[in-house]
């Protein structure tokens, strides 16, 4: 039985207490929230003890686990102070907000040979599981573009940060683990539309290596929720729907029975060919990075999003800052 604790039971902290009390083996023994609201709703729905102070939970519980569900500003010094305390530690992302207290975690993860993973739950979603194994396997052949929108509504619980680091590392991480590519170049147009201290619509440019490119299309000002991914090729393009688990494959029919992009299908371009949507098995993807996560500390350690991974991720979103803000074109150097 793995003992674990949730820090943080707002919207997101609510998802990571309903998964994990429904996970076999595994025994929620405390939630913290500086809320009393928020710790009386949740001691009165699932009957288990709630702190308001995470140093007061460690004392009393030493869980084996834990989940950082807090605001971006507040993830180093709770994750330091568990990792510190012997947990094994999954906080949502980014992994922190600067690279320096990033790098910080990731060395006192290694010196307490902790498992420190990092909530990029978009690489558990179904269809970029299933995409990533056709990519693998080299069906869409060349990779030119990668194009990510991700539209919705104002989160009015997001306060700290702005889009760039609570969305586009979504999609930054995501366009990492499909590819193996990292970046070599980034462009950024933001506005702030919202009489908030930070941007609420992002344009992104990402060249790669190989020189493929990258588009992101972010804001939380559209009234409906958007979460699509395209990825274009020699062969076709990809489409995902994150939100219904969808993968479409969309044939350039000139390239059908070739091996390869040839001189012919140069001259003649692209055409239409046939749709295929795939059959995929359905599941939530936090349930699934969650269950990964108790794996890890079970032992079985090869599907975590490890800090280090997550600080190439970390990288790239605050260099989208740095050139939003600066009105400059970003040169990328990989930490």
């Amino acid at each position: 039985m793995i003992s674990v604790a949730v820090i943080g039971a707002g919207s997101m902290g609510k998802n990571h207490i309903r998964v994990f009390r429904g996970m076999p083996d595994v025994e929620l023994v405390a939630v913290v929230d500086s809320n009393p609201e928020a710790r009386e709703q949740i001691s009165h729905l699932y009957c288990i003890p709630t702190y308001s102070s995470y140093q007061e939970m460690l004392e009393r519980e030493r869980p084996d686990a834990v989940s950082v569900v807090v605001p971006s500003q507040l993830h180093f010094t709770v994750t330091k102070y568990l990792l510190e305390a012997g947990c094994h530690v999954l906080v949502e992302k980014p992994i922190a907000t600067n690279l320096d207290d990033a790098r910080d975690l990731v060395a006192t993860a290694e010196r307490m040979d902790r498992i420190l993973a990092v909530g990029h739950v978009e690489r558990f979603n179904p269809a970029i599981l299933e995409l990533k194994r056709r990519l693998d396997a080299v069906e869409l052949g060349t990779i030119f573009q990668i194009y990510a929108r991700r539209l919705g509504p104002f989160p009015s619980r997001i306060q700290d940060v702005g889009v760039i680091m609570d969305l586009a590392t979504h999609d930054l991480d995501v366009m990492r683990f499909l590819t193996g590519r990292n970046y070599v170049r980034v462009h950024a147009e933001t506005r702030q539309v919202l009489n908030r201290p930070h941007e609420d619509l992002l344009t992104g440019i990402i060249r790669f290596e190989d020189n493929m490119l990258g588009l992101l299309e972010i804001n939380w000002i559209t009234p409906t929720k958007i979460r699509e991914l395209y990825v274009t090729g020699e062969r076709g393009m990809f489409k995902v729907n994150y939100i219904t688990q969808d993968l479409t494959f969309f044939e350039n029919a000139e390239t059908n029975g070739h091996a390869g992009w040839q001189a012919l299908s140069l001259l003649r371009g692209v055409s239409e060919g046939n749709v295929m949507q795939y059959a995929l098995q359905k599941k939530e993807p936090l349930r699934s990075e969650l269950e990964n996560f108790i794996s890890g500390v079970r032992g079985d350690r090869s599907n975590i999003v490890y800090g280090w991974d997550a600080i190439q991720t970390l990288a790239f979103a605050r260099e989208l800052v740095t050139c939003a803000y600066s009105d400059a074109m970003g040169e990328v150097t990989v930490p």
